[in-house]
């Protein structure tokens, strides 16, 4: 695999309910950036997210998905499926409350995590007590906890309010500035605001069309005339998508 990337899927061919939603799909996903894929509901971003994931494999009739030699996979989604039967601190230490694995150390790295995420003050209410914000700071640290190298971001800040919103896209922005990211979502300043590379899905089966290449660090800011103007691109290109 050429170095630059982390990920590549080749030649995928995916039946989804008897149809046929990707066709040959081939996709390259560089590393230490961060993608987004954009496109209208229903065309199949999350699911191109799963076959990432490997979690699609009943659906996949030939072609493969090759990943970067020591490459591990963690996935924040709009559902934050935290458990409310653990503590905070063992939500946030899943991956080691599952395995049997917690320890001291775990159990600091997650009091250190909650406190990046400005969770450190409710670490001992029920989740049932925490607002959707909240609960989506909780499933942050969690994605840290793994210490990932590719994080798979499904509509993560979709059903949150707008000023919540703001705040979790640039906390996130923050805490994974190094690690290689790819978000599905529908929302095109989402994407900008949020990306080093836009690409679009459309039609079905999907075709993938890379719209923008974007420098600068994240989150970029959307005052800027270039980007607005991008905003719009975006737009009319969904609008004039086919599902």
């Amino acid at each position: 695999m050429n170095n630059n990337f982390i990920a590549q899927i080749q030649n995928l061919n995916l039946d989804f309910k008897g149809k046929k939603l990707f066709n040959n799909l081939n996709f390259d996903i560089l590393e230490n950036t961060s993608t987004a894929l954009l496109g209208t509901s229903g065309v199949g971003k999350s699911t191109l997210l799963r076959c990432i994931a490997d979690l699609e494999i009943e659906n996949i009739t030939s072609g493969k998905i090759v990943l970067k030699e020591n490459t591990n996979i963690a996935w924040l989604s709009q559902e934050n499926s935290l458990y409310p039967w653990l503590s905070i601190l063992d939500n946030v230490q899943l991956y080691h409350h599952l395995k049997g694995t917690k320890t001291k150390q775990t159990l600091e790295k997650a009091k250190q995590l909650l406190s990046q995420v400005n969770m450190s003050e409710h670490q001992n209410k029920k989740t049932y007590e925490l607002s959707g914000g909240q609960k989506q700071r909780i499933a942050l640290a969690r994605t840290l906890m793994q210490e990932a190298n590719l994080i798979l971001m499904d509509e993560p800040f979709s059903a949150l309010d707008a000023i919540t919103k703001i705040q979790l896209q640039d906390l996130t922005c923050q805490l994974l500035k190094n690690k290689t990211v790819v978000l599905v979502t529908h929302d095109p300043q989402e994407a900008i605001k949020l990306a080093n590379h836009i690409y679009i899905l459309k039609n079905q089966p999907v075709t993938i069309e890379e719209v923008a290449a974007l420098q600068g660090v994240l989150p970029h800011k959307l005052s800027n005339e270039t980007l607005w103007n991008l905003q719009e691109e975006l737009i009319a290109k969904l609008k004039g998508s086919e599902i």
